[in-house]
Protein backbone atom coordinates (compact mmCIF):
# COMPACT_ATOMS: atom_id res chain seq x y z
CA UNK A 1 0.00 0.00 0.00
CA UNK A 2 1.51 3.37 -1.03
CA UNK A 3 1.47 5.89 1.84
CA UNK A 4 -0.50 9.09 1.78
CA UNK A 5 1.75 12.14 1.22
CA UNK A 6 0.52 15.06 0.97
CA UNK A 7 1.19 17.41 -2.16
CA UNK A 8 4.38 19.60 -1.41
CA UNK A 9 4.18 23.39 -2.62
CA UNK A 10 6.60 26.03 -2.38
CA UNK A 11 5.38 28.88 -0.66
CA UNK A 12 7.37 31.18 -3.03
CA UNK A 13 6.38 29.23 -6.48
CA UNK A 14 8.09 26.33 -7.81
CA UNK A 15 10.40 29.16 -8.96
CA UNK A 16 11.15 29.31 -5.84
CA UNK A 17 12.92 26.38 -5.73
CA UNK A 18 16.51 25.27 -7.11
CA UNK A 19 16.21 22.54 -10.11
CA UNK A 20 18.39 20.00 -7.53
CA UNK A 21 15.59 20.92 -5.06
CA UNK A 22 12.58 19.77 -6.40
CA UNK A 23 14.04 16.38 -6.35
CA UNK A 24 14.39 16.41 -2.78
CA UNK A 25 13.64 12.95 -1.28
CA UNK A 26 12.83 13.62 1.76
CA UNK A 27 11.42 17.19 2.40
CA UNK A 28 11.76 18.63 6.43
CA UNK A 29 8.81 18.31 8.27
CA UNK A 30 8.64 21.20 10.86
CA UNK A 31 7.66 20.47 14.41
CA UNK A 32 8.72 23.39 17.13
CA UNK A 33 10.90 26.63 16.06
CA UNK A 34 12.08 29.29 18.23
CA UNK A 35 14.18 31.98 17.97
CA UNK A 36 17.12 31.54 14.70
CA UNK A 37 16.33 27.55 14.95
CA UNK A 38 13.59 24.95 14.05
CA UNK A 39 13.68 21.45 14.82
CA UNK A 40 12.15 18.54 12.42
CA UNK A 41 9.75 15.64 13.49
CA UNK A 42 12.73 13.35 13.78
CA UNK A 43 14.06 15.70 16.63
CA UNK A 44 16.50 16.93 14.48
CA UNK A 45 17.67 21.14 15.39
CA UNK A 46 18.33 23.62 12.71
CA UNK A 47 19.90 26.88 12.22
CA UNK A 48 17.62 28.74 10.11
CA UNK A 49 18.53 30.71 7.60
CA UNK A 50 15.08 30.66 4.76
CA UNK A 51 13.26 32.42 8.11
CA UNK A 52 9.98 31.36 6.95
CA UNK A 53 10.23 32.84 3.47
CA UNK A 54 11.43 35.79 5.00
CA UNK A 55 8.68 36.33 7.57
CA UNK A 56 10.21 36.00 10.67
CA UNK A 57 12.57 39.42 10.89
CA UNK A 58 12.36 39.10 14.72
CA UNK A 59 13.15 34.90 14.87
CA UNK A 60 10.60 32.49 15.34
CA UNK A 61 7.71 32.64 17.96
CA UNK A 62 8.77 35.93 19.58
CA UNK A 63 7.46 36.25 23.30
CA UNK A 64 5.27 39.99 22.41
CA UNK A 65 3.79 38.10 19.04
CA UNK A 66 2.85 35.24 21.21
CA UNK A 67 1.34 36.94 24.20
CA UNK A 68 -0.87 39.13 21.63
CA UNK A 69 -2.07 36.13 19.80
CA UNK A 70 -3.19 34.28 23.04
CA UNK A 71 -5.32 37.52 24.69
CA UNK A 72 -6.75 38.12 21.18
CA UNK A 73 -7.96 34.36 21.12
CA UNK A 74 -9.49 34.73 24.60
CA UNK A 75 -12.29 36.85 22.74
CA UNK A 76 -13.00 34.43 19.63
CA UNK A 77 -12.68 34.02 16.15
CA UNK A 78 -14.85 36.29 14.68
CA UNK A 79 -15.08 36.09 10.81
CA UNK A 80 -17.73 38.83 9.47
CA UNK A 81 -17.85 42.48 11.50
CA UNK A 82 -14.52 44.10 10.78
CA UNK A 83 -11.85 43.48 13.11
CA UNK A 84 -11.83 46.24 16.30
CA UNK A 85 -8.00 47.02 15.94
CA UNK A 86 -7.71 47.07 11.89
CA UNK A 87 -8.01 50.62 12.39
CA UNK A 88 -5.02 51.26 14.50
CA UNK A 89 -3.14 48.69 12.61
CA UNK A 90 -3.91 50.60 9.38
CA UNK A 91 -2.82 53.54 10.94
CA UNK A 92 0.82 52.10 11.97
CA UNK A 93 0.82 50.75 8.30
CA UNK A 94 0.27 54.35 6.99
CA UNK A 95 2.69 56.11 9.75
CA UNK A 96 5.57 53.94 9.12
CA UNK A 97 5.39 53.81 5.38
CA UNK A 98 3.62 57.20 4.39
CA UNK A 99 0.76 55.51 1.97
CA UNK A 100 -2.18 57.52 2.21
CA UNK A 101 -4.70 54.90 2.30
CA UNK A 102 -3.70 50.95 3.44
CA UNK A 103 -6.59 47.69 3.63
CA UNK A 104 -5.83 44.22 3.79
CA UNK A 105 -6.24 41.20 2.45
CA UNK A 106 -4.71 37.00 3.21
CA UNK A 107 -1.40 37.05 0.90
CA UNK A 108 1.06 38.94 -0.72
CA UNK A 109 -0.48 37.02 -4.17
CA UNK A 110 -3.93 38.58 -3.06
CA UNK A 111 -2.40 42.23 -2.49
CA UNK A 112 -0.50 42.11 -6.08
CA UNK A 113 -3.43 41.02 -7.38
CA UNK A 114 -5.91 43.72 -5.95
CA UNK A 115 -3.49 46.09 -6.76
CA UNK A 116 -3.42 45.55 -10.22
CA UNK A 117 -7.10 45.63 -10.77
CA UNK A 118 -6.91 48.61 -8.55
CA UNK A 119 -4.82 50.17 -11.14
CA UNK A 120 -6.98 48.93 -14.35
CA UNK A 121 -9.80 50.56 -12.66
CA UNK A 122 -8.27 54.13 -12.27
CA UNK A 123 -6.96 54.16 -15.55
CA UNK A 124 -9.40 52.15 -18.00
CA UNK A 125 -6.57 50.66 -19.04
CA UNK A 126 -5.60 46.76 -18.80
CA UNK A 127 -2.13 46.11 -20.40
CA UNK A 128 0.52 46.23 -17.23
CA UNK A 129 4.45 45.68 -17.61
CA UNK A 130 6.63 44.05 -15.60
CA UNK A 131 10.35 43.32 -15.17
CA UNK A 132 12.09 39.55 -16.19
CA UNK A 133 13.11 37.53 -12.77
CA UNK A 134 10.89 39.77 -10.57
CA UNK A 135 8.31 37.09 -8.45
CA UNK A 136 4.48 38.94 -7.90
CA UNK A 137 3.07 35.88 -6.42
CA UNK A 138 1.21 32.61 -8.22
CA UNK A 139 -1.91 34.28 -9.89
CA UNK A 140 -2.05 33.86 -13.82
CA UNK A 141 -1.92 37.83 -14.27
CA UNK A 142 1.73 37.62 -13.06
CA UNK A 143 3.19 34.26 -14.24
CA UNK A 144 3.71 35.77 -17.61
CA UNK A 145 7.61 35.39 -19.21
CA UNK A 146 9.41 37.12 -22.27
CA UNK A 147 10.19 34.87 -25.30
CA UNK A 148 11.69 35.19 -28.52
CA UNK A 149 9.40 33.69 -31.44
CA UNK A 150 9.66 34.07 -35.40
CA UNK A 151 13.09 36.88 -34.53
CA UNK A 152 10.54 38.61 -31.86
CA UNK A 153 10.39 39.20 -28.07
CA UNK A 154 6.81 38.23 -27.08
CA UNK A 155 5.17 37.92 -23.23
CA UNK A 156 3.84 33.70 -23.19
CA UNK A 157 2.47 31.96 -20.04
CA UNK A 158 5.64 31.37 -17.50
CA UNK A 159 3.86 27.79 -16.41
CA UNK A 160 1.71 25.37 -17.83
CA UNK A 161 -2.00 25.81 -17.04
CA UNK A 162 -1.62 29.76 -17.28
CA UNK A 163 -4.11 30.50 -20.22
CA UNK A 164 -2.19 32.16 -23.00
CA UNK A 165 -4.33 35.00 -23.66
CA UNK A 166 -3.34 36.48 -20.15
CA UNK A 167 -0.24 37.02 -21.02
CA UNK A 168 -1.45 39.37 -24.14
CA UNK A 169 -2.11 42.25 -21.54
CA UNK A 170 1.64 41.95 -19.95
CA UNK A 171 5.05 43.37 -21.19
CA UNK A 172 7.71 41.40 -19.82
CA UNK A 173 10.83 43.68 -19.57
CA UNK A 174 14.71 43.90 -18.76
CA UNK A 175 15.21 45.06 -15.72
CA UNK A 176 16.92 48.11 -15.16
CA UNK A 177 17.50 48.70 -18.81
CA UNK A 178 17.01 52.04 -19.77
CA UNK A 179 15.62 50.61 -23.21
CA UNK A 180 12.46 48.97 -21.05
CA UNK A 181 11.78 53.04 -20.45
CA UNK A 182 11.65 53.50 -24.31
CA UNK A 183 9.00 50.90 -24.58
CA UNK A 184 7.19 52.07 -21.69
CA UNK A 185 6.82 55.26 -23.70
CA UNK A 186 5.72 53.04 -26.31
CA UNK A 187 2.78 51.38 -24.89
CA UNK A 188 1.71 54.36 -22.89
CA UNK A 189 -1.88 54.60 -24.41
CA UNK A 190 -2.78 50.75 -23.09
CA UNK A 191 -0.46 50.46 -19.95
CA UNK A 192 -2.44 50.73 -16.50
CA UNK A 193 0.86 49.77 -14.10
CA UNK A 194 4.05 49.24 -14.25
CA UNK A 195 5.04 47.20 -11.26
CA UNK A 196 8.52 46.11 -9.71
CA UNK A 197 9.94 44.36 -7.16
CA UNK A 198 12.55 46.95 -6.62
CA UNK A 199 14.94 44.60 -5.27
CA UNK A 200 14.66 40.79 -6.64
CA UNK A 201 15.12 38.16 -4.14
CA UNK A 202 17.06 36.42 -6.04
CA UNK A 203 19.38 39.05 -7.12
CA UNK A 204 20.26 41.40 -4.68
CA UNK A 205 23.35 42.58 -6.33
CA UNK A 206 20.96 43.67 -8.87
CA UNK A 207 19.81 47.52 -6.99
CA UNK A 208 19.07 49.86 -9.73
CA UNK A 209 18.52 53.25 -7.71
CA UNK A 210 18.67 55.62 -10.97
CA UNK A 211 16.85 53.33 -13.73
CA UNK A 212 13.89 53.21 -10.48
CA UNK A 213 13.79 57.12 -10.25
CA UNK A 214 13.76 57.19 -13.98
CA UNK A 215 10.99 55.03 -13.49
CA UNK A 216 8.87 56.49 -11.27
CA UNK A 217 9.36 59.80 -13.25
CA UNK A 218 8.13 58.01 -16.20
CA UNK A 219 4.89 56.92 -15.13
CA UNK A 220 4.06 59.80 -13.26
CA UNK A 221 4.53 62.25 -16.48
CA UNK A 222 2.72 59.04 -18.60
CA UNK A 223 -0.11 58.46 -16.49
CA UNK A 224 0.89 55.12 -15.60
CA UNK A 225 0.36 53.92 -12.15
CA UNK A 226 3.40 52.63 -10.53
CA UNK A 227 3.31 49.59 -8.32
CA UNK A 228 6.17 48.40 -5.63
CA UNK A 229 5.89 44.91 -4.75
CA UNK A 230 7.44 45.16 -1.15
CA UNK A 231 6.06 42.03 -0.20
CA UNK A 232 9.56 41.25 0.95
CA UNK A 233 11.23 44.81 1.24
CA UNK A 234 8.44 46.05 3.03
CA UNK A 235 9.91 47.05 6.78
CA UNK A 236 13.05 44.50 6.12
CA UNK A 237 15.70 47.37 4.46
CA UNK A 238 13.78 50.49 6.57
CA UNK A 239 11.22 50.93 8.36
CA UNK A 240 9.73 52.69 5.09
CA UNK A 241 10.70 49.66 2.80
CA UNK A 242 12.33 50.25 0.07
CA UNK A 243 10.42 53.34 -0.85
CA UNK A 244 11.99 55.44 1.76
CA UNK A 245 15.62 53.43 0.61
CA UNK A 246 15.71 54.98 -2.60
CA UNK A 247 13.78 57.92 -1.89
CA UNK A 248 10.56 56.91 -4.44
CA UNK A 249 6.85 57.65 -3.70
CA UNK A 250 5.24 54.73 -5.87
CA UNK A 251 1.51 55.05 -6.10
CA UNK A 252 0.56 51.75 -4.84
CA UNK A 253 2.87 48.91 -2.45
CA UNK A 254 1.85 45.81 -1.59
CA UNK A 255 3.30 44.56 1.83
CA UNK A 256 3.42 41.19 3.63
CA UNK A 257 5.64 38.63 5.29
CA UNK A 258 7.37 40.63 8.38
CA UNK A 259 3.99 42.36 8.80
CA UNK A 260 2.14 39.44 10.11
CA UNK A 261 4.18 38.97 12.64
CA UNK A 262 4.15 34.82 11.19
CA UNK A 263 0.08 35.07 10.29
CA UNK A 264 -0.86 34.90 6.93
CA UNK A 265 -1.71 38.63 5.41
CA UNK A 266 -1.40 40.83 2.56
CA UNK A 267 -1.74 45.11 2.50
CA UNK A 268 -2.40 47.28 -0.25
CA UNK A 269 -1.51 50.70 0.40
CA UNK A 270 -1.27 54.12 -1.33
CA UNK A 271 -2.95 57.22 -2.98
CA UNK A 272 -6.45 57.59 -2.47
CA UNK A 273 -7.26 58.22 -5.65
CA UNK A 274 -6.47 54.15 -6.44
CA UNK A 275 -7.25 53.10 -3.07
CA UNK A 276 -10.78 55.35 -2.97
CA UNK A 277 -11.67 51.98 -5.73
CA UNK A 278 -12.47 50.04 -3.26
CA UNK A 279 -14.67 51.89 -0.81
CA UNK A 280 -15.58 54.84 -2.92
CA UNK A 281 -13.95 57.22 -1.08
CA UNK A 282 -14.59 59.55 1.96
CA UNK A 283 -18.52 60.11 2.80
CA UNK A 284 -20.27 61.07 6.06
CA UNK A 285 -22.83 59.00 7.87
CA UNK A 286 -26.06 60.28 8.78
CA UNK A 287 -26.45 63.13 5.60
CA UNK A 288 -26.88 63.03 2.32
CA UNK A 289 -23.20 62.58 0.94
CA UNK A 290 -22.44 58.82 -0.71
CA UNK A 291 -19.31 57.53 -2.44
CA UNK A 292 -19.21 58.88 -5.24
CA UNK A 293 -15.97 56.92 -6.74
CA UNK A 294 -17.04 53.84 -8.84
CA UNK A 295 -15.94 50.62 -6.65
CA UNK A 296 -14.20 47.71 -8.55
CA UNK A 297 -14.90 44.61 -6.32
CA UNK A 298 -12.50 43.28 -3.41
CA UNK A 299 -13.19 40.71 -0.85
CA UNK A 300 -12.08 37.93 1.13
CA UNK A 301 -13.44 35.54 4.00
CA UNK A 302 -10.61 35.80 5.76
CA UNK A 303 -9.32 39.57 5.37
CA UNK A 304 -8.58 41.50 8.64
CA UNK A 305 -8.49 38.41 10.40
CA UNK A 306 -8.51 38.89 14.11
CA UNK A 307 -5.49 36.63 14.44
CA UNK A 308 -3.55 38.58 11.56
CA UNK A 309 -4.30 41.76 13.12
CA UNK A 310 -3.25 41.18 16.59
CA UNK A 311 0.32 39.88 15.28
CA UNK A 312 0.35 42.82 13.11
CA UNK A 313 -0.49 45.42 15.60
CA UNK A 314 2.30 43.97 18.38
CA UNK A 315 4.99 43.30 15.59
CA UNK A 316 4.52 47.54 13.89
CA UNK A 317 4.38 48.53 17.77
CA UNK A 318 7.36 46.92 18.16
CA UNK A 319 9.09 48.06 15.29
CA UNK A 320 7.65 51.76 15.74
CA UNK A 321 9.61 51.45 19.30
CA UNK A 322 12.88 50.33 18.29
CA UNK A 323 12.95 52.65 15.58
CA UNK A 324 15.51 52.31 12.32
CA UNK A 325 18.59 51.23 14.51
CA UNK A 326 17.30 47.58 14.36
CA UNK A 327 17.32 47.24 10.36
CA UNK A 328 20.23 49.64 10.76
CA UNK A 329 22.08 46.94 12.69
CA UNK A 330 20.89 43.87 10.97
CA UNK A 331 21.21 44.80 7.44
CA UNK A 332 25.03 45.91 8.88
CA UNK A 333 25.53 42.42 10.42
CA UNK A 334 24.51 40.46 7.14
CA UNK A 335 26.77 42.57 4.80
CA UNK A 336 29.72 41.57 7.39
CA UNK A 337 28.42 37.91 7.38
CA UNK A 338 28.31 37.85 3.84
CA UNK A 339 31.47 39.16 3.09
CA UNK A 340 33.17 36.82 5.86
CA UNK A 341 32.05 33.86 3.24
CA UNK A 342 33.29 35.54 0.32
CA UNK A 343 36.61 36.37 1.24
CA UNK A 344 36.77 32.23 2.11
CA UNK A 345 35.16 31.80 -1.32
CA UNK A 346 37.74 33.74 -2.91
CA UNK A 347 40.83 32.08 -1.02
CA UNK A 348 39.45 28.53 -1.01
CA UNK A 349 38.71 28.85 -5.20
CA UNK A 350 34.81 28.39 -4.40
CA UNK A 351 32.63 29.28 -7.47
CA UNK A 352 30.51 31.17 -5.53
CA UNK A 353 29.86 35.11 -4.69
CA UNK A 354 27.22 36.31 -2.30
CA UNK A 355 25.46 39.53 -2.09
CA UNK A 356 22.64 41.27 -0.02
CA UNK A 357 20.63 43.63 0.07
CA UNK A 358 20.23 44.36 3.78
CA UNK A 359 19.30 41.22 5.63
CA UNK A 360 17.97 39.66 2.54
CA UNK A 361 21.08 37.68 0.60
CA UNK A 362 21.58 34.88 -2.19
CA UNK A 363 24.20 33.69 -4.71
CA UNK A 364 25.45 36.54 -6.95
CA UNK A 365 24.85 35.79 -10.74
CA UNK A 366 26.18 37.44 -13.66
CA UNK A 367 23.77 38.73 -16.73
CA UNK A 368 23.91 35.58 -18.66
CA UNK A 369 22.51 32.64 -16.76
CA UNK A 370 23.32 30.71 -19.06
CA UNK A 371 26.90 31.29 -18.49
CA UNK A 372 29.47 28.71 -17.56
CA UNK A 373 30.32 31.14 -14.20
CA UNK A 374 26.83 30.54 -12.97
CA UNK A 375 26.69 27.19 -13.83
CA UNK A 376 29.52 26.36 -11.72
CA UNK A 377 27.93 28.25 -8.90
CA UNK A 378 24.39 26.38 -8.88
CA UNK A 379 26.20 23.03 -9.34
CA UNK A 380 28.43 23.75 -6.16
CA UNK A 381 25.88 25.33 -4.19
CA UNK A 382 23.41 22.16 -4.88
CA UNK A 383 26.15 19.80 -3.48
CA UNK A 384 26.67 22.08 -0.76
CA UNK A 385 22.81 22.49 -0.03
CA UNK A 386 22.70 19.03 1.58
CA UNK A 387 26.12 19.07 3.20
CA UNK A 388 24.90 22.18 5.02
CA UNK A 389 21.65 20.46 5.86
CA UNK A 390 23.55 17.27 7.43
CA UNK A 391 25.40 19.81 9.70
CA UNK A 392 22.15 21.41 10.77
CA UNK A 393 21.60 24.60 9.17
CA UNK A 394 18.11 25.41 7.20
CA UNK A 395 19.24 26.66 3.28
CA UNK A 396 17.53 25.78 0.21
CA UNK A 397 20.26 27.03 -2.29
CA UNK A 398 19.55 29.04 -4.67
CA UNK A 399 17.34 31.95 -3.86
CA UNK A 400 16.70 34.26 -0.99
CA UNK A 401 17.73 34.14 2.22
CA UNK A 402 17.51 35.56 5.44
CA UNK A 403 19.04 36.50 8.76
CA UNK A 404 16.62 37.72 11.85
CA UNK A 405 17.70 39.62 14.79
CA UNK A 406 17.79 36.28 16.34
CA UNK A 407 20.74 34.91 14.73
CA UNK A 408 24.29 35.41 17.60
CA UNK A 409 27.37 36.06 16.49
CA UNK A 410 27.88 32.47 17.35
CA UNK A 411 24.54 30.87 14.66
CA UNK A 412 26.72 32.79 12.40
CA UNK A 413 30.17 31.67 13.39
CA UNK A 414 28.57 27.94 13.22
CA UNK A 415 27.36 28.85 9.47
CA UNK A 416 30.66 29.63 8.32
CA UNK A 417 32.63 26.60 9.76
CA UNK A 418 29.67 24.47 7.97
CA UNK A 419 30.22 25.96 4.88
CA UNK A 420 34.02 25.46 5.42
CA UNK A 421 33.64 21.97 6.44
CA UNK A 422 31.48 21.21 3.68
CA UNK A 423 33.33 22.40 1.21
CA UNK A 424 36.61 20.38 2.37
CA UNK A 425 34.23 17.11 2.48
CA UNK A 426 32.91 17.76 -1.21
CA UNK A 427 36.65 17.89 -2.20
CA UNK A 428 37.44 15.05 -0.41
CA UNK A 429 35.13 13.19 -2.06
CA UNK A 430 36.22 14.14 -5.72
CA UNK A 431 33.10 16.12 -5.92
CA UNK A 432 34.11 19.53 -6.18
CA UNK A 433 37.58 20.83 -7.61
Amino acid sequence: MQAYRPVLADPRGSAGFSPFLKEMVYPIIGKHASGSRIWDIDGNEYIDLEMGFGVNLLGHNPPFIKEALEERLEQGIHIGPQSDIAGEVAQLVSELTGMERVTFSNTGTEAVMSAIRLARAATGRYKIARFSNSYHGHFDGTLVKAQKLDGNLRAVPEYPGVPLNIAEDVLVLDYGNPQSLEIIKAHEQELAAVIVEPVQRTRPDLQPKEFLQQLRQLTKELGIVFIFDEVITGFRIHLGGAQAWFGIEADIATYGKIVGGGMPIGIIAGKAVYMDRIDGGAWNYGDASFPNVKMTFFAGTFCKHPLAMAAARALLKYLKTQGPALQQQLNQRTSEFVKKLNTYFEADEVPIRLANFGSLFAPASSENPLSAENHAASMTLALLCYHLLDRGIHFLGGTGHYLSTAHTDEDIDCIIQAVKDSVRELREGDLLF
